[in-house]
């Protein structure tokens, strides 16, 4: 997890891009939008949340021991993908797809008994894929499995042939002499490592985002990684790519890492000619939409938890573990929330957001729509690593909140759920509010065979265990029902 120490908040985007699984650097689209703006808007809100420690009362203790229950003999959680990633499919931003998951969110939460559920446009830059197709052609021809990464420039339809250039890492062609790259493709093969937290991906996803632009800097006329996943299958891993103002932009594509260590191991005999063609390329301004559902609490409604997940998908699979699982997490928990017989106290706000893949624009739109309610925000959770299971809970203590944090981990033990080292939680879509002061809880899904499937045409239903989102979605919904259950602030003493 390049990009920030241990124990404080990382804004993750890329997985968007500031901070894991988008877990470092920023994509420098729209995320510049300025967060000291939204925050000081955010400190600036004249009404605050409820004061004092958080305390949860023993009836929610209680109560939440029925929601595990109800959700390990069957939360609902795998209908609701298998109902998105087969009725809707892929969720790329502009498409129809798109749309039609918008909608099919919309219906869901009005279906489930969600209150005021409605869009919310964010506009961004539209992108398209088309055909792609790799290949070496000396010294011996065989193909390659490519696939371009989002906003890359196309080759045009002729393609590029050119002789590849290795480097073992970013750093590596970025200390590459000026002009030593002219008319080559660049190729960073650094490998990604397989961990349970998932920082591997930091790392590695270096070299996705800054690749192009420092390959441009050194003359290359495009530039190919080895794909940012643990698997050894042939299936290329897309994602988001960045370019830098006054660089060139060039054509950029993955390729797997069956096919990474063909080539390595080529490259050691001698040089290696490739043609790459990637029919892809930027299009006009599009206007895509988050989809927002309470359910809304008896006795504070204007006290906020949120979970988050997000709608799209890359479009090479049908988006079912990311963030399809998510989705799923976050609906069913609310189902499982309103069936108690116990009322919310506190409001829960569902927000499936667009466009995290393409760089949260969908979080950054949010973050500035609702600028003026950030005081009502108790507490807020994000569901975008998989399936899991939850094996860590984490939530940053303080005078306020740390008897509220010990009762939620032991309300998790039950589902083998241990409490992390303080800090504050991941979080990608949730960032500007986290940034304006929301306490951020993470319930750390396992990624130890995540990145196999990640941004890959694999990321299909089969993949959704039953019994394992079940177990994930019992430990979101529990810590969602605590909060909303809680009197107090989880903010910490004098905090905005």
């Amino acid at each position: 997890m390049a990009g920030a120490a241990p124990g404080t908040m990382r804004w993750m985007g890329d997985k968007g891009v500031l901070g894991l699984k988008n877990k470092t650097l920023g994509t420098g689209v729209a995320l510049g939008v300025a967060l000291g703006g939204i925050a000081g808007l955010l400190a600036t809100a004249a009404w605050a949340a409820d004061a004092g420690p958080a305390t949860i009362p023993a009836s929610a203790l209680s109560s939440v021991k029925e929601l595990q229950k109800r959700a390990l003999a069957g939360s609902g959680a795998y209908e609701v993908v298998e109902s998105l990633t087969t009725q809707v499919g892929p969720r790329l931003p502009g498409t129809p797809n798109d749309a039609a998951a918008v909608a099919w969110a919309v219906k869901a939460m009005k279906d489930m008994g969600l209150q005021d559920v409605h869009t919310e446009a964010v506009p961004m830059p539209g992108w398209r894929r088309g055909l792609e197709r790799a290949s070496i052609i000396a010294p011996m021809p065989q193909p390659v499995a490519v696939a371009a990464l989002g906003a890359s420039v196309g080759t045009g339809p002729e393609g590029i042939e050119a002789e590849v250039v290795r480097f073992a890492s970013l750093a590596d062609l970025k200390a590459a002499p000026a002009g030593s790259l002219t008319g080559k493709i660049a190729y960073i093969a650094l490998p990604m490592a397989r961990t349970q937290d998932g920082s591997g991906y930091g790392e590695a996803v270096a070299m996705r985002l800054a690749g192009p632009a420092a390959a441009a800097k050194k003359g290359a006329a495009a530039v190919i990684i080895r794909s940012v996943g643990t698997d050894a299958h042939r299936t290329p891993h897309t994602g988001m790519t960045r370019y830098e103002d006054g660089v060139a932009k060039i054509p950029a594509g993955a390729i797997s890492t069956i096919d990474a260590g063909q080539l390595d191991r080529l490259l050691e005999r001698g040089p290696v000619k490739m043609k790459l063609v990637l029919d892809v390329g930027p299009l006009d301004p599009i206007t895509t939409y988050s989809v927002v559902g309470d359910l809304k609490g008896t006795e504070k409604p204007d006290e906020i938890v949120v979970m988050g997940a997000h709608l799209d998908s890359w479009d090479l699979g049908t988006g079912a573990i990311d963030d399809g699982a998510g989705v799923a997490i976050a609906l069913a928990s609310a189902r499982l929330i309103k069936g108690l017989p116990e009322k919310p106290k506190r409001t829960l706000r569902v927000v499936l957001f667009a466009a995290e893949e393409e760089g949260t624009y969908g979080a950054v739109a949010y973050g500035k729509a609702h600028a003026a309610d950030a005081a009502h925000y108790v507490l807020g959770t994000e569901a975008d690593l998989g399936i899991g299971p939850v094996w860590q809970f984490k939530l940053k203590s303080n005078a306020n909140a740390e008897g509220a944090i010990a009762a939620m981990a032991a309300a998790l033990k039950p589902l083998r759920v241990i409490q992390g080292a303080d800090g504050e939680g991941e979080s990608s879509d949730l960032g500007p509010m986290a940034e304006a002061g929301m306490p951020v809880a993470e319930l750390s899904l396992d990624a130890t065979t995540y990145f196999d499937i990640h941004h890959t045409a694999d990321d299909t239903l089969d993949r959704i265990d039953r019994p394992t989102i079940d177990q994930s979605t019992a430990a979101y919904a529990s810590v969602l029902w605590l909060a909303m259950q809680a009197g107090g602030t989880f903010r910490a003493p004098g905090a905005k």
